[in-house]
């Protein structure tokens, strides 16, 4: 962000996102959303202009340079408008909200989002990027400020009647009811997946591309059912080409946001928590499923950049790293190839047969360490070797330039998601290090941000924002569940079993089923949404249902498999838009298998984890595992009667039924993962 224009603070000053503070210098006279705006919109009979972005977004900060740092746009809008400025990321509801607006009136949507409204909070104009004066066919802020002003004094009617409509369709907005998803929705979400994916890069549909990693989680369930092998070559190729492209950073670990062509070479530079964590869990479960190295590589240097870099002192994560500086979008990560060939000296032909450094600055792989080997008659260990102390080098070198912003808000959301990479990663590689991260960041949360049995949402500096959301509750319970896998610590299954009650307490709806986004007494503008779409994130909703499921399984409790089934009719849309709903797929895909449980008892804890740590190598999606220690019985009491022996014992359940206990581990696994249905027919 460039510096104050006039050296005087906003309102926005005194809050705690990151991205109100980067406009607390804007001559624009913001505020928060909060009561004093809609009251002095209405005292002073203005419009709204609202405007939705977040910190790292890049087309936010041009805007705010072009327009919002410009002293007659700021005079402009101020005096036509009460002006607000919200961070998506605090605020999902009125991003949710208002973008919803936006799609409807314009077809489209994005960051950052702009969008004119009355002050009883009805929009009637929305857009997203606008730039000072109209260009190529855009409107312009200078051109498109008067017309509404214009209308707003002499020809409100037609303004209000628009609002009116726009809100009354957002009130009514129903879910289709044309019958729930069934295995052919699975079917159907997998052709559609295949008739979108791209042969020749990998991913789906078009330039720009998104990771979308809930998108491989589904096929990765739908080829462990089928044995259909294209679903997990698309899942293989398109983690490959991640990795292999300029959206993977080579120097420093972890993902860019996305790639802005079709090749994954040239990357939007900002780096999101969320996207670190998912693509994690994809790649953690690429390797249980494969056996292959890289992929547990690609999860490890992707979980020490965000150990290293976005976490907390005292364990919980941060939420972004930016990708402006002042020298330009992505100017800490570029290099060009004389850049590499004074840092490495007689290193750089090795690393520049290993990655070709584009005309764009960015890195790609195109040679891998066996290919390497052969050319130059040496290990392929030891290439290895070189090219990793090569990006030590670099990046070494590289954290002497300016590094961009970190988004230092930690949200609750967010952070779980990264503790269920973490407790994966201490299942399926058996490293207790990120399992012990993954349990400081989880301590972290309950600490700053359990409230009475659910979860807040946002901690910034000592001060927590108020607001919880069922995202909060979903994640949390699902982080919750993969610690007790990692740890089998009772206590944690025993939260996950409490927040689950709250999030049915605060975010139910008795009248139709499904979990709002917000409380049941929270204001929101509008109309409550309970959205049922996957986005950046998985669908809260979806990740409920599988939660629930995972819950029924665990504790014998059968009150969560009613529940999870109450809930999937709100699954009806994955019925019309399967690849718009791949979480609910994946959910789907354990409600219509046959899940198991595994208890394992013995007088040896150590013996009997590493018995289970073997098994969790394993791709193995829709079992779940406990160990029979003190306190378990209390959680799920289906285990009492279950014997600790001389020796380890695996017990396998299947449908409230339990097999006579084996003292073969191979035995087990065998019981655990039955012959699939091995149809080869592709569509």
């Amino acid at each position: 962000m460039s510096p104050p224009n006039n050296g005087t603070a906003n309102r926005l000053i005194h809050e705690q996102s990151p991205y109100l503070r980067q406009h607390a210098h804007n001559p624009v006279d913001w505020y928060a959303w909060d009561e004093e705006a809609f009251r002095h919109a209405r005292e002073q009979d203005k419009p709204i202009f609202l405007s939705i972005g977040y910190s790292t977004c890049h087309w936010c900060h041009v805007m705010a340079e072009e327009s919002f740092e410009d002293e007659d746009v700021a005079a402009l809008l101020n005096d036509t408008f009460i002006c607000i400025k919200v961070d998506r990321e605090e605020r999902p509801d009125i991003d949710s909200t208002y973008m919803t607006a936006a799609q409807a009136i314009t077809g489209t949507g994005g960051w950052p989002l702009t969008v004119f409204m009355t002050p009883d909070r009805r929009p009637f104009y929305a857009a997203t990027y606008l730039p000072k004066h109209a260009r190529y066919g855009q409107p312009g802020l200078m051109e498109i400020v008067p017309r509404i002003r214009e209308l707003w004094d002499t020809d409100r009617e037609e303004l209000l009647t628009t609002a009116g409509r726009i809100a009354t369709a957002l009130r009514n907005m129903t879910l289709p009811s044309d019958g729930l998803p069934n295995q052919d929705s699975l079917e159907a979400g997998y052709r559609q997946l295949h008739d979108a994916y791209d042969a020749v890069h990998g991913g789906f549909g078009t330039a720009p591309r998104f990771p979308t990693p809930h998108r491989l989680l589904f096929l990765l369930r739908y080829w462990r059912r089928t044995s259909i092998s294209g679903a997990l070559n698309m899942v293989e190729a398109t983690l490959q080409a991640m990795h292999n492209g300029g959206m993977y950073d080579h120097v420093g670990g972890g993902f860019h946001r996305y790639a802005t062509d079709a090749a994954w070479h040239v990357p939007h530079y900002e780096k999101m928590l969320y996207d670190q964590a998912l693509l994690v869990i994809a790649h953690l479960e690429a390797y249980q499923a494969t056996g292959r190295q890289r992929y547990a590589d690609v999860a490890m240097e992707t979980l020490d950049y965000v150990l290293r870099d976005m976490r907390h002192p005292d364990g919980g994560f941060y939420a972004a790293e930016d990708a402006d500086t002042a020298d330009g979008e992505g100017a800490f990560y570029r290099w060009n190839k004389q850049d590499v060939e004074t840092v490495l000296g007689d290193q750089a032909p090795l690393f520049l047969q290993s990655y070709d450094v584009s005309d764009e600055g960015t890195l790609h792989r195109i040679a891998t360490a066996e290919q390497l080997a052969g050319k130059h008659d040496i290990s392929k260990q030891e290439v290895c070797r070189r090219l990793a102390q090569a990006r030590r080098a670099l990046r070494e070198t590289r954290d002497t330039r300016d590094r961009p912003a970190r988004d230092d808000k930690i949200l609750a959301d967010w952070n779980a998601l990264m503790i269920v990479a973490l407790a994966r990663a201490g299942q399926a590689l058996d490293d207790t290090r990120y399992t012990q991260a993954g349990e400081q960041a989880m301590a972290f949360l309950w600490r700053h941000l359990h409230d009475d049995g659910g979860i807040l949402h946002r901690y910034r500096d000592g001060h927590v924002m108020e607001q919880r959301f069922a995202t909060d509750a979903a994640f949390s319970i699902w982080a919750l569940i993969e610690l007790y896998m990692a740890t089998f610590t009772p206590v944690y299954l025993a939260r996950a079993i409490r927040v689950q009650e709250d999030m049915f307490e605060r975010f139910w709806d008795n009248a139709d089923g499904g979990f709002f986004l917000t409380e049941h007494d929270s204001d929101v503008p509008l109309a409550r949404s309970k959205p049922t779409e996957d986005g950046a994130l998985p669908s809260a909703n979806a990740v409920a249902m599988y939660n629930l499921l995972r819950l029924s399984h665990l504790t014998g409790d059968p009150r969560w498999g009613e529940r999870a089934e109450q809930l999937r009719k709100l699954s009806a849309p994955a019925r019309r838009w399967p690849t718009a709903h791949t979480m609910w797929l994946s959910a789907l895909e354990m409600a219509f298998d046959t899940p198991r449980e595994l208890v394992v008892t013995g007088p040896r804890q150590r013996e009997a984890m590493a018995a289970i740590r073997t098994i969790q190598r394993h791709y193995l999606p829709h079992t779940v595992i406990l160990l029979k220690a003190d306190g378990i019985e209390d959680v799920a009491p289906y285990t009492t009667d279950m014997q600790t022996g001389d020796n380890t014992l695996f017990y396998v359940c299947t449908g409230q039924a339990c097999r006579a206990p084996s003292t073969h581990m191979e035995a087990a696994f065998k019981a655990l993962d039955p012959p699939v249905r091995h149809d080869t027919a592709e569509p």
